[in-house]
């Protein structure tokens, strides 16, 4: 089933709830984080500032624990999300903190897939004239699709999605 804005709060108060009392692990954080990021896209209405705020503040106390490469995707994602709200504005402030984000999730392990299904995913955004296009997020999201093929979570509750995201927005190149 498709999961809605409405699906997604209840989800990031659980986590962070978790959060709270497995105060030593980064998990229940970077999926608080998560839930809440997701909401802000979910919901056209959603005030994305006070989404992305909210989302940055658990992302901080999962980092506090572990940064990792799905910690820094986790902060290109909100960057992202801070910078739509006005591109022309913002990208210079957002769109660096984005870039940085991927750049030292590369430094950590440049095999996870989801740096690149979300650097294509920005790319593809991005016109042609400042270096986007589908023809550059094509080759990315081709990365993506062959590093998942051999990516393992390290255990069954690491982050794994992707997967389908990645599929579907090489498709929209083709």
């Amino acid at each position: 089933t498709d999961n809605t804005a409405e699906d997604m709060m209840p989800a990031s108060a659980f986590f962070e709830r978790i959060a709270d009392a497995e105060k030593d692990k980064w998990l229940p954080y970077y999926y608080a984080a998560y839930a809440n990021h997701l909401t802000g896209w979910m919901n056209p209405k959603a005030d994305k500032d006070k989404v992305a705020e909210k989302s940055k503040d658990l992302l901080g106390k999962a980092e506090a624990l572990e940064r990792n490469a799905d910690t820094y995707c986790m902060r290109q994602m909100i960057a992202v999300q801070q910078m739509t709200v006005d591109p022309m504005a913002r990208w210079q402030t957002y769109g660096t903190d984005a870039s940085n984000a991927l750049a030292e999730a590369k430094k950590v392990d440049a095999n996870n897939p989801r740096i690149y299904l979300l650097d294509g995913q920005t790319l593809m955004n991005t016109p042609e004239a400042f270096g986007g296009g589908k023809a550059v997020a094509k080759k990315l999201f081709e990365k993506a699709i062959q590093l998942f093929k051999t990516y393992k979570p390290q255990s069954p509750m690491h982050p794994s999605w992707g997967k389908d995201q990645a599929t579907k927005l090489l498709a929209a190149c083709q």
